[in-house]
């Protein structure tokens, strides 16, 4: 609270940061002349912090900038030392606030952001093509041992989500193609529905999903935590390269590992939809598996077997990469752990849906 009085400004009670707003507002109410004198008489104020500190330095400065000569009286020793110490450090205190760029320059900054985003990404990926290809011309640098236990995690360990995933899926598939077939009398038909679809494209894509959310994130935990610790620092002080002792042995495990899951998943997957035709089409094993025989091409297979290594690919560099762009603590692992999960699973449908559109056009 402040009271004028002449050329006397009275200040009293707290100046601290619970109770600073009313004080700054009084402050800025007073009246005071420039090119004049005022006294501020300090001996009733009780508290006293930083805060009150700064807002009363801050008076001060447009006080004497507008020319009016200002004393302070009755303030306390300790209270002038900490007046003192704002007055000192006063050009960093005061420093402007940044101006927000406009709607444009934002744009703009977002745009050279993603632009150099990009530019890091495809350097990731030409470096692991370059490592690759010397991995091809020399198999014995590969890290096997690390391979096979990338194998074990990520392939033999994803067999029970994998399996019972997808043999769900098949039994969703049969049950609900089952509820029209029956209308048109064209209970054998559940078998090309069932086959084509789980073959072609929704095992794959299940199984590429599930090993992003598994894998994927895993990848990029680890090597981010690698790199949190300063493991990675540690890997490069010895001359060895993360690309190599870390990306690939996983790249390749997430390679051989896919095409697997996949069979796997399209040998439940079918199955699933066979126990449902059998229960509510009234189709037998035989009669299912002669159809099978007849009506899903080869070609549906291997389309679905082909695009399980360009899947396993996208996921293990994409968590690979996202694992190493982490730059500050815990909270940035969990952060681009999940960015390396969308992501993974966004550019798997995006190649999904080329490979897609690419197979129509070829009559495939």
């Amino acid at each position: 609270m402040t009271l004028v009085q002449d050329r006397l400004l009275r200040c009293q009670g707290s100046w601290t940061m619970p109770d600073i707003a009313p004080v700054e507002q009084a402050l800025r109410g007073s009246f005071w002349t420039q090119h004049g004198a005022l006294v501020l008489e300090t001996s009733d104020i009780h508290a006293f912090d930083t805060g009150g500190a700064v807002v009363l330095q801050r008076f001060l400065t447009e006080a004497r900038r507008g020319g009016c000569e200002v004393t302070i009286q009755g303030l306390r020793s300790e209270y002038a030392q900490l007046l003192s110490l704002v007055a000192s450090n006063w050009g960093a205190i005061a420093t402007d606030p940044p101006v927000r760029p406009n709607r444009g320059v934002r744009l703009e900054l977002w745009i050279r952001d993603r632009f150099a985003d990009m530019v890091r990404a495809l350097a990731f990926v030409g470096e692991s093509v370059v490592a690759s290809l010397r991995v091809f011309v020399a198999p014995s640098q590969v890290r096997w041992r690390t391979c096979l236990q990338s194998l074990r995690v990520d392939g033999v360990n994803a067999l029970p989500i994998t399996g019972l995933l997808t043999f769900l899926i098949g039994v969703v598939i049969a049950y609900q193609g089952a509820e029209q077939l029956r209308k048109f009398g064209t209970n054998i038909f559940i078998v090309d529905l069932v086959g084509i679809s789980l073959l072609r494209e929704i095992a794959p894509l299940i199984v590429a999903i599930l090993v992003a959310g598994r894998s994927g994130s895993a990848y990029a935990a680890q090597i981010g935590t690698m790199k949190v610790t300063e493991e990675l620092d540690a890997v490069k002080t010895f001359g060895l390269s993360p690309i190599d002792l870390l990306v690939l042995p996983r790249v390749v495990a997430l390679i051989v590992a896919v095409p697997l899951l996949t069979a796997y998943a399209d040998v439940l997957g079918v199955f699933g939809g066979m126990l449902i035709a059998s229960n509510q089409l009234n189709v037998s094993f035989t009669a299912f598996l002669s159809r099978f025989d007849e009506a899903v091409a080869l070609r549906h297979f291997l389309i679905g077997i082909g695009k399980a290594p360009f899947f396993a690919a996208i996921i293990a560099l994409v968590g690979c990469y996202q694992g190493l762009q982490i730059r500050g603590g815990v909270d940035d692992v969990g952060r681009q752990t999940t960015i390396s999960v969308v992501q993974s699973i966004f550019l798997v449908i995006i190649f999904d849906a080329i490979c897609s559109i690419l197979l129509s056009w070829w009559d495939l």
